[in-house]
């Protein structure tokens, strides 16, 4: 790693995010517990993210955690439907969930727009609280990571997984859960205090890998391909450790990389069975929160199996740093790369 006094910028913030996650549990209480008991109210039959990037990543998690939480169906809208085809949609009886950092994009903007019009109850978790996206939202979560410099979104990311879970525990009124988020900034701490070096060189030496996860876990494995390509220069891809042996394995060949993620929930089996298949056929594995012999078995903290993947994505994040700089990267400003797209 750099010294203190070489520290990039990627590394500075995404060492904040214990901090953050603090700072959004002491002040988001009231917000939470009013948007639950609204929701409660309301009884909203199907929920609706949309996002972009890093923000479509938490997405995912929110998918696994409120599907999970509260047996409603959630699925990821496409912004282009109302900013590019101009459709307008039915969302009654519908919780619409946004998730940005700016809170700026158009098309984020008109599918806000449109889903208020046609019923919707709208929630942003936006880190820009006086944002374009949070004046059209019913409540606004706010992010509250602060300023982030450095093009690959880190802390911010983590926020808005902590927010998740926070309005799932909220909603559901899930005491366990919530005392397990009030737990998550000492374990964010200990994640971050994790050596993941093991991984650098074996992945410096590929230009290709994957990234595996399963339910709750694969936002974070989407999230882990996108920062492998923004700030390392690789061609990394997720996938669902369900999906993986249905066609992608065929291009895995000897020292192929596979960074494989596990949360101790109903979907561990499942991946203990993918590895024990793909044990001895020459691909380089490296599991976090699951050993097996013959990989590169990373340290990861344990906790309830809607916080381990923020404490996963952590400990990734020091890695990506470390393995964008053994590549001769800067992480903070990746080629070609702006830290706000506005999509229309």
């Amino acid at each position: 790693m750099p010294k203190v006094r070489d520290m990039t910028m990627m590394q500075k913030e995404a060492a904040e995010a214990a901090e953050v996650v603090q700072f959004q549990l002491d002040h988001n209480g009231p917000i939470v517990e009013r948007i639950g008991s609204r929701l409660r109210e309301i009884e909203p039959r199907l929920i609706v993210t949309c996002a972009r990037g890093s923000s479509d990543h938490a997405a995912t998690f929110g998918k696994y955690l409120l599907e999970s939480s509260t047996g409603l169906f959630t699925a990821s809208a496409a912004p282009s439907i109302h900013s590019v085809y101009e459709r307008d949609m039915h969302f009654d009886d519908t919780l619409c969930v946004f998730i940005s950092q700016s809170g700026a994009s158009p098309d984020l903007l008109a599918a806000a727009e449109a889903a208020r019009l046609g019923g919707a109850f709208v929630v942003a978790l936006v880190n820009v609280e006086d944002s374009p996206l949070a004046s059209l939202a019913h409540e606004v979560l706010p992010l509250r990571a602060g300023d982030e410099i450095s093009i690959a979104a880190t802390k911010s990311f983590i926020a808005s997984l902590a927010a998740l879970v926070h309005l799932a525990s909220g909603w559901c009124a899930d005491e366990k859960l919530e005392k397990e988020l009030r737990g998550a900034p000492a374990l964010l701490r200990e994640a971050w205090n994790c050596d993941w070096a093991a991984a650098v060189e074996p992945i410096a030496c590929c230009r290709d890998l994957y990234v595996l996860a399963r339910g709750i876990g694969l936002g974070i494995a989407q999230e882990s391909a996108l920062k492998f390509k923004e700030v390392c220069g690789l061609h990394a891809e997720a996938f669902s450790a369900a999906e993986v042996l249905h066609g992608p394995i065929a291009i895995a060949g000897d020292n192929f990389p596979m960074l494989v993620y596990a949360q101790n929930d109903k979907t561990r089996p499942g991946i203990d069975a993918l590895l024990e298949t793909l044990t001895g056929r020459g691909m380089t594995l490296i599991t976090a929160g699951v050993t097996k012999d013959g990989a590169i078995n990373l340290p990861t903290p344990a906790s309830h199996p809607a916080i381990e993947p923020m404490l996963r994505i952590q400990s990734f994040y020091r890695m990506a740093n470390e393995l964008s700089i053994r590549l001769g990267r800067n992480p903070d400003t990746p080629p070609n790369l702006k830290k706000v797209t506005a999509t229309v």
